[in-house]
């Protein structure tokens, strides 16, 4: 039993290295996207997925693989499989490149050529642009490295359509718009452990009042940005009454947490904006297909 124990340690802590509870959002912008854009069949819906994972994957893989020295110094991050010791940073990292060469050869095979490149370059973008540039060095690293977590509805339109249409881009935006109040909430709760380690999040380095502003300001902004698909005549009235709902929301709860500077309410955000993207993409699916 022991060794079988050893293999589904060894499988689990490979999958832990490919990020798959982040993994679960960017699958679900690609798919909502792909039925907004057409009628796609489930074979290529099975398709990209299986490409966006590999390429998403192994950006994390790489993640873990950068950022072992100081997520071996945090609690919360202590116990993943690189710095804790269960795989080698060299497995990681050459776990990282082959899923992303896989994924490129994937999509450009079974997808189109325009899908594969989109998505590799999301995977540099997280990889390159976000890991290993910005994050140590800049308080604005999720604004700008964050472009990589909204390439997957790019990716969606170009499975289907062939082409990156005007939708598709307005649906990049609200994704990338839509990131870094998401994080930073979260970045406010794990603000001493970012301290330690002295990573640049904006809590740390323009302190929590700051933080707590620009979390309203982009949840305005996003507001503003989730309303273009509808002014476009990319959607039509459910999305509109859709996205002022949840968009008030999403606004209702940074207008709490800017007032109130508590913990629960930024951990409450956070949860919210989880649910927010959900149901927002899930909205415009709801109104395509009406």
């Amino acid at each position: 039993m022991e060794p079988q124990g050893g293999v589904r340690r060894l499988l689990s802590d490979y999958a832990e290295l490919t990020k798959p509870k982040v993994q679960s959002l960017l699958l679900l912008t690609t798919i909502a996207t792909m039925y907004v854009a057409g009628n796609p069949s489930a074979q290529l819906v099975i398709l990209t997925c299986l490409g966006g994972y590999l390429s998403a994957g192994g950006a994390g893989a790489i993640n873990h693989w950068f950022d072992r020295d100081i997520d071996a110094q945090m609690a919360r991050t202590a116990t993943r499989p690189v710095p804790s010791g269960r795989v080698k940073p060299s497995a990681a990292l050459l776990f990282g490149c082959t899923l992303a060469a896989l994924s490129f050869l994937e999509l450009t095979l079974t997808v189109n050529l325009l899908a594969a490149a989109l998505s590799f370059a999301g995977f540099l973008g997280y990889v390159l642009v976000y890991t290993m540039w910005l994050k140590r060095r800049t308080p604005q690293n999720i604004v700008i490295g964050g472009a990589a977590g909204a390439v997957p509805p790019l990716v969606g339109w170009a499975a289907v359509r062939g082409d990156v249409g005007g939708v598709a881009v307005l649906l990049f935006f609200i994704v990338f718009f839509w990131t870094p109040p998401h994080f930073w909430a979260l970045s406010l709760l794990m603000k001493k452990e970012y301290e330690v380690v002295k990573v640049p999040m904006l809590p740390v380095a323009r302190g929590e009042h700051e933080t707590r502003r620009q979390i309203l300001l982009y949840s305005v902004l996003l507001y503003a940005v989730t309303q273009l698909p509808f002014c476009a005549g990319g959607f039509g009235i459910p999305y509109l009454i859709g996205s002022l709902v949840l968009g008030l929301g999403f606004i209702w709860g940074a207008v709490r947490l800017y007032v109130g500077a508590e913990r629960r309410q930024a951990l409450q955000l956070y949860l919210y904006s989880l649910l927010y993207l959900a149901c927002l993409f899930a909205v415009m699916v709801l109104d395509a297909k009406l």
